[in-house]
Protein backbone atom coordinates (compact mmCIF):
# COMPACT_ATOMS: atom_id res chain seq x y z
CA UNK A 1 0.00 0.00 0.00
CA UNK A 2 2.81 2.39 0.94
CA UNK A 3 4.62 1.58 -2.31
CA UNK A 4 1.46 2.27 -4.28
CA UNK A 5 0.97 5.63 -2.57
CA UNK A 6 4.60 6.52 -3.26
CA UNK A 7 4.15 5.52 -6.90
CA UNK A 8 1.09 7.76 -7.29
CA UNK A 9 2.84 10.58 -5.43
CA UNK A 10 5.91 10.48 -7.66
CA UNK A 11 3.69 10.11 -10.73
CA UNK A 12 1.86 13.33 -9.82
CA UNK A 13 5.19 15.10 -9.27
CA UNK A 14 6.47 13.83 -12.62
CA UNK A 15 3.35 14.99 -14.46
CA UNK A 16 3.55 18.40 -12.79
CA UNK A 17 7.24 18.77 -13.67
CA UNK A 18 6.51 17.66 -17.24
CA UNK A 19 3.78 20.28 -17.58
CA UNK A 20 6.05 22.93 -16.08
CA UNK A 21 8.88 22.07 -18.46
CA UNK A 22 6.49 21.98 -21.40
CA UNK A 23 5.04 25.38 -20.53
CA UNK A 24 8.54 26.81 -20.03
CA UNK A 25 9.65 25.45 -23.40
CA UNK A 26 6.55 26.84 -25.09
CA UNK A 27 7.20 30.22 -23.51
CA UNK A 28 10.81 30.31 -24.70
CA UNK A 29 9.77 29.25 -28.20
CA UNK A 30 6.70 31.44 -28.62
CA UNK A 31 7.43 34.53 -26.50
CA UNK A 32 9.57 36.33 -29.13
CA UNK A 33 6.56 36.36 -31.47
CA UNK A 34 3.99 37.48 -28.89
CA UNK A 35 2.72 41.10 -28.95
CA UNK A 36 3.72 43.49 -26.18
CA UNK A 37 1.05 43.72 -23.50
CA UNK A 38 2.38 47.18 -22.62
CA UNK A 39 0.22 48.43 -25.51
CA UNK A 40 -2.86 47.75 -23.38
CA UNK A 41 -2.02 50.78 -21.22
CA UNK A 42 -2.62 53.15 -24.13
CA UNK A 43 -5.23 51.23 -26.10
CA UNK A 44 -7.65 53.32 -28.16
CA UNK A 45 -11.13 51.78 -28.30
CA UNK A 46 -13.46 52.55 -31.18
CA UNK A 47 -16.34 54.79 -30.08
CA UNK A 48 -19.15 56.41 -32.10
CA UNK A 49 -18.85 59.98 -33.35
CA UNK A 50 -21.51 62.11 -31.66
CA UNK A 51 -22.35 65.57 -32.93
CA UNK A 52 -23.83 68.04 -30.45
CA UNK A 53 -25.18 71.55 -30.65
CA UNK A 54 -23.43 74.33 -28.72
CA UNK A 55 -25.91 73.86 -25.85
CA UNK A 56 -25.19 70.10 -25.62
CA UNK A 57 -28.13 68.64 -27.53
CA UNK A 58 -27.55 65.56 -29.71
CA UNK A 59 -27.68 66.23 -33.45
CA UNK A 60 -26.40 62.88 -34.79
CA UNK A 61 -24.46 59.74 -33.97
CA UNK A 62 -22.24 57.88 -36.45
CA UNK A 63 -20.67 54.46 -36.06
CA UNK A 64 -21.49 50.75 -36.02
CA UNK A 65 -20.46 50.20 -32.40
CA UNK A 66 -22.17 51.45 -29.29
CA UNK A 67 -19.49 52.07 -26.68
CA UNK A 68 -18.99 54.39 -23.70
CA UNK A 69 -15.60 53.59 -22.09
CA UNK A 70 -15.56 53.70 -18.30
CA UNK A 71 -12.98 53.54 -15.53
CA UNK A 72 -12.89 50.75 -12.97
CA UNK A 73 -14.01 53.17 -10.23
CA UNK A 74 -17.28 53.68 -12.13
CA UNK A 75 -18.21 49.97 -12.06
CA UNK A 76 -20.55 49.20 -9.12
CA UNK A 77 -19.70 46.25 -6.84
CA UNK A 78 -22.96 44.39 -7.58
CA UNK A 79 -22.06 44.14 -11.25
CA UNK A 80 -18.45 43.10 -10.54
CA UNK A 81 -19.77 40.37 -8.23
CA UNK A 82 -22.25 39.20 -10.86
CA UNK A 83 -19.53 39.12 -13.52
CA UNK A 84 -17.09 37.15 -11.35
CA UNK A 85 -19.86 34.68 -10.48
CA UNK A 86 -20.60 34.20 -14.18
CA UNK A 87 -17.10 34.15 -15.65
CA UNK A 88 -14.26 33.74 -13.16
CA UNK A 89 -14.97 33.44 -9.42
CA UNK A 90 -11.28 32.80 -8.69
CA UNK A 91 -10.16 35.96 -10.49
CA UNK A 92 -8.74 37.65 -7.38
CA UNK A 93 -6.50 34.68 -6.54
CA UNK A 94 -5.04 33.35 -9.79
CA UNK A 95 -2.18 34.76 -11.85
CA UNK A 96 -3.92 34.80 -15.20
CA UNK A 97 -4.51 31.07 -15.51
CA UNK A 98 -6.76 28.87 -13.37
CA UNK A 99 -5.40 25.28 -13.45
CA UNK A 100 -8.68 23.81 -12.16
CA UNK A 101 -10.63 25.41 -15.02
CA UNK A 102 -8.12 24.14 -17.58
CA UNK A 103 -8.28 20.63 -16.11
CA UNK A 104 -12.09 20.73 -16.25
CA UNK A 105 -11.94 21.81 -19.91
CA UNK A 106 -9.41 19.05 -20.67
CA UNK A 107 -11.64 16.44 -18.99
CA UNK A 108 -14.60 17.59 -21.11
CA UNK A 109 -12.42 17.31 -24.22
CA UNK A 110 -11.38 13.74 -23.37
CA UNK A 111 -14.96 12.66 -22.61
CA UNK A 112 -16.68 14.29 -25.58
CA UNK A 113 -13.91 14.28 -28.17
CA UNK A 114 -14.31 17.97 -28.93
CA UNK A 115 -13.72 21.31 -27.19
CA UNK A 116 -16.72 22.35 -25.10
CA UNK A 117 -15.13 25.15 -23.06
CA UNK A 118 -11.70 26.72 -23.08
CA UNK A 119 -11.26 27.07 -19.33
CA UNK A 120 -10.48 30.73 -19.92
CA UNK A 121 -10.11 33.21 -17.09
CA UNK A 122 -11.08 36.87 -17.54
CA UNK A 123 -7.39 37.65 -18.11
CA UNK A 124 -7.19 35.02 -20.84
CA UNK A 125 -10.28 36.51 -22.45
CA UNK A 126 -8.61 39.94 -22.43
CA UNK A 127 -5.61 38.39 -24.19
CA UNK A 128 -7.90 36.83 -26.82
CA UNK A 129 -10.08 39.93 -27.30
CA UNK A 130 -7.16 42.31 -27.84
CA UNK A 131 -4.48 40.16 -29.47
CA UNK A 132 -5.85 36.86 -30.83
CA UNK A 133 -8.63 35.40 -32.95
CA UNK A 134 -11.55 33.23 -31.85
CA UNK A 135 -10.05 30.16 -33.54
CA UNK A 136 -10.29 27.03 -31.40
CA UNK A 137 -6.85 25.45 -31.55
CA UNK A 138 -4.16 24.34 -29.12
CA UNK A 139 -1.59 26.81 -30.49
CA UNK A 140 -3.95 29.73 -29.95
CA UNK A 141 -4.76 28.49 -26.44
CA UNK A 142 -1.05 28.32 -25.57
CA UNK A 143 -0.56 31.88 -26.85
CA UNK A 144 -3.59 32.93 -24.82
CA UNK A 145 -2.12 31.41 -21.65
CA UNK A 146 1.30 33.00 -22.18
CA UNK A 147 -0.21 36.42 -22.87
CA UNK A 148 -2.44 36.12 -19.80
CA UNK A 149 0.60 35.46 -17.60
CA UNK A 150 2.30 38.54 -19.05
CA UNK A 151 -0.81 40.69 -18.61
CA UNK A 152 -1.03 39.73 -14.94
CA UNK A 153 2.59 40.82 -14.45
CA UNK A 154 2.08 44.17 -16.18
CA UNK A 155 -1.41 45.25 -15.11
CA UNK A 156 -3.44 45.33 -11.91
CA UNK A 157 -6.61 43.31 -11.45
CA UNK A 158 -8.66 46.52 -11.64
CA UNK A 159 -7.06 47.47 -14.97
CA UNK A 160 -7.71 43.99 -16.38
CA UNK A 161 -11.38 44.09 -15.38
CA UNK A 162 -11.82 47.55 -16.91
CA UNK A 163 -10.27 46.38 -20.20
CA UNK A 164 -12.52 43.32 -20.27
CA UNK A 165 -15.69 45.29 -19.58
CA UNK A 166 -14.91 48.02 -22.11
CA UNK A 167 -14.00 45.59 -24.90
CA UNK A 168 -16.49 42.73 -24.53
CA UNK A 169 -19.39 42.36 -26.95
CA UNK A 170 -22.84 42.42 -25.33
CA UNK A 171 -24.95 41.91 -28.44
CA UNK A 172 -27.01 44.40 -30.47
CA UNK A 173 -23.95 46.43 -31.48
CA UNK A 174 -23.19 47.13 -27.80
CA UNK A 175 -19.51 46.91 -26.86
CA UNK A 176 -18.69 47.45 -23.22
CA UNK A 177 -20.97 47.16 -20.22
CA UNK A 178 -21.82 50.88 -20.02
CA UNK A 179 -23.25 50.86 -23.55
CA UNK A 180 -25.07 47.59 -22.77
CA UNK A 181 -26.71 49.03 -19.63
CA UNK A 182 -27.84 52.07 -21.59
CA UNK A 183 -29.17 50.05 -24.53
CA UNK A 184 -30.95 47.24 -22.67
CA UNK A 185 -32.26 49.20 -19.68
CA UNK A 186 -31.80 52.91 -20.41
CA UNK A 187 -29.71 53.17 -17.23
CA UNK A 188 -26.21 53.98 -16.08
CA UNK A 189 -24.30 51.18 -14.35
CA UNK A 190 -24.87 52.52 -10.85
CA UNK A 191 -28.65 52.43 -11.43
CA UNK A 192 -28.82 48.70 -12.22
CA UNK A 193 -30.81 46.39 -9.96
CA UNK A 194 -29.43 42.99 -8.98
CA UNK A 195 -31.54 41.15 -11.58
CA UNK A 196 -30.34 43.54 -14.32
CA UNK A 197 -26.69 43.27 -13.29
CA UNK A 198 -26.91 39.46 -13.31
CA UNK A 199 -28.60 39.49 -16.72
CA UNK A 200 -25.91 41.72 -18.25
CA UNK A 201 -23.14 39.63 -16.67
CA UNK A 202 -24.49 36.58 -18.48
CA UNK A 203 -24.45 38.11 -21.97
CA UNK A 204 -20.74 37.94 -23.03
CA UNK A 205 -20.80 34.13 -23.14
CA UNK A 206 -23.65 34.19 -25.70
CA UNK A 207 -23.85 37.81 -26.90
CA UNK A 208 -25.94 37.23 -30.01
CA UNK A 209 -28.01 34.17 -29.09
CA UNK A 210 -28.35 34.74 -25.34
CA UNK A 211 -28.99 38.42 -24.79
CA UNK A 212 -32.31 39.38 -23.13
CA UNK A 213 -33.80 40.85 -26.32
CA UNK A 214 -32.96 38.20 -28.91
CA UNK A 215 -33.55 35.26 -26.53
CA UNK A 216 -35.05 36.31 -23.17
CA UNK A 217 -35.76 32.69 -22.17
CA UNK A 218 -32.12 31.66 -22.53
CA UNK A 219 -30.97 34.83 -20.76
CA UNK A 220 -33.32 34.16 -17.86
CA UNK A 221 -32.20 30.54 -17.51
CA UNK A 222 -28.57 31.67 -17.27
CA UNK A 223 -29.48 34.41 -14.78
CA UNK A 224 -31.77 32.34 -12.54
CA UNK A 225 -30.17 28.89 -12.73
CA UNK A 226 -26.50 29.82 -12.68
CA UNK A 227 -25.40 33.42 -11.99
CA UNK A 228 -27.73 34.36 -9.13
CA UNK A 229 -27.29 31.02 -7.29
CA UNK A 230 -23.50 31.37 -7.69
CA UNK A 231 -23.69 34.87 -6.19
CA UNK A 232 -25.47 33.45 -3.15
CA UNK A 233 -23.03 30.55 -2.90
CA UNK A 234 -20.01 32.88 -3.04
CA UNK A 235 -21.49 35.30 -0.49
CA UNK A 236 -21.98 38.16 -2.97
CA UNK A 237 -25.72 38.37 -2.26
CA UNK A 238 -28.10 36.99 0.34
CA UNK A 239 -30.59 34.24 -0.41
CA UNK A 240 -33.41 36.75 0.11
CA UNK A 241 -31.90 39.15 -2.46
CA UNK A 242 -31.30 36.33 -4.94
CA UNK A 243 -34.83 34.93 -4.56
CA UNK A 244 -36.28 38.40 -5.10
CA UNK A 245 -34.14 38.97 -8.21
CA UNK A 246 -35.18 35.61 -9.68
CA UNK A 247 -38.83 36.67 -9.48
CA UNK A 248 -38.26 39.68 -11.73
CA UNK A 249 -39.33 38.97 -15.33
CA UNK A 250 -37.07 39.82 -18.26
CA UNK A 251 -37.77 43.47 -19.04
CA UNK A 252 -34.89 44.55 -21.30
CA UNK A 253 -35.93 46.62 -24.32
CA UNK A 254 -34.08 48.71 -26.93
CA UNK A 255 -33.24 52.18 -25.65
CA UNK A 256 -31.96 54.30 -28.51
CA UNK A 257 -30.87 57.82 -27.66
CA UNK A 258 -33.21 60.24 -29.36
CA UNK A 259 -31.97 62.95 -31.70
CA UNK A 260 -32.70 66.28 -30.01
CA UNK A 261 -31.91 68.65 -32.86
CA UNK A 262 -32.78 67.68 -36.45
CA UNK A 263 -29.92 69.00 -38.61
CA UNK A 264 -28.68 66.12 -40.83
CA UNK A 265 -26.80 68.34 -43.30
CA UNK A 266 -24.85 70.04 -40.50
CA UNK A 267 -24.11 66.64 -38.96
CA UNK A 268 -22.77 65.31 -42.28
CA UNK A 269 -20.56 68.40 -42.71
CA UNK A 270 -19.08 67.75 -39.26
CA UNK A 271 -18.55 64.06 -40.04
CA UNK A 272 -16.71 64.86 -43.26
CA UNK A 273 -14.50 67.39 -41.49
CA UNK A 274 -13.61 64.81 -38.82
CA UNK A 275 -12.75 62.22 -41.51
CA UNK A 276 -10.50 64.73 -43.29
Amino acid sequence: MIRLLKFFGWSIVAVFCGLLLGLSGAFLYLSPGLPSVEALRSIQLQIPLKVYSSDGKLIAEFGEMRRSPIKFADIPPNFINALLSAEDDNFANHYGVDPSSLMRAATQLVKSGHIQSGGSTITMQVAKNFFLTSERSFSRKINEILLALQIERELSKDEILALYLNKSFFGNRSYGVAAAAEYYYGKTLDQLNLDEAATLAGIPKFPSSGNPISNPDRARIRRDNYILPRMAELGFASRVEVDAARQVPMHAAPHERQIEVYAPYVAEMVRQQMVE
